[in-house]
């Protein structure tokens, strides 16, 4: 769909601070997030609801593997999820690490992400991608470039 925001995401048009990618679905933290770490999960291809989804039990295997992963690096057990259908109409999955705090959920308050902050939860939460690397886009007259590259610390001391 041509101007919805999550599509948009998907085609790299905006920018995201991305958790999980592969062919079909991506995941990125949400910019005013409920609880740190909580994060979206959405199918590449646009469908206006969840239960739409023609890839349906992909789709969960790959939340069921990202919940999994952030059981494991925030040394917590709780991973809470929702399917909730407003706000963007793009099918999409709130996981919801450590939600200890919802009473803001409840308040339907939500915080603001920075991007420091950002920053740090996908090095801490990302999943599929060697910590040792970075992706990086490069636009050129209108073209979008992706390339991983060796992150900035592995690159000290290679060059004089």
């Amino acid at each position: 769909m041509k101007n919805c925001i999550f599509c948009k995401i998907a085609r790299g048009e905006i920018p995201c601070w991305k958790i999980y990618e592969d062919e079909k679905f991506l995941a990125f933290l949400d910019i005013n997030p409920f609880v740190e770490g909580h994060t979206l999960v959405i199918p590449k291809k646009h469908y206006r609801w969840v239960w739409e989804v023609t890839e349906l039990g992909e789709y969960f295997e790959v939340v069921r593997k990202i919940a999994n992963h952030f059981q494991k690096v925030m040394t917590d057990e709780f991973v809470a999820s929702l399917i909730w259908g407003l706000d963007v109409p793009h099918a999409h999955i709130h996981l919801l690490p450590k939600p200890y705090d919802l009473k803001l959920f409840a308040l339907g308050e939500r915080r603001k992400l920075t991007p420091e902050k950002a920053s740090e939860l996908v090095s801490k939460l990302r999943l599929n991608a060697s910590p040792h690397m970075i992706h990086f886009h490069l636009w050129l007259k209108g073209k979008k470039f992706g390339r991983l590259l060796p992150s900035i610390n592995n690159l000290k001391g290679m060059f004089p």
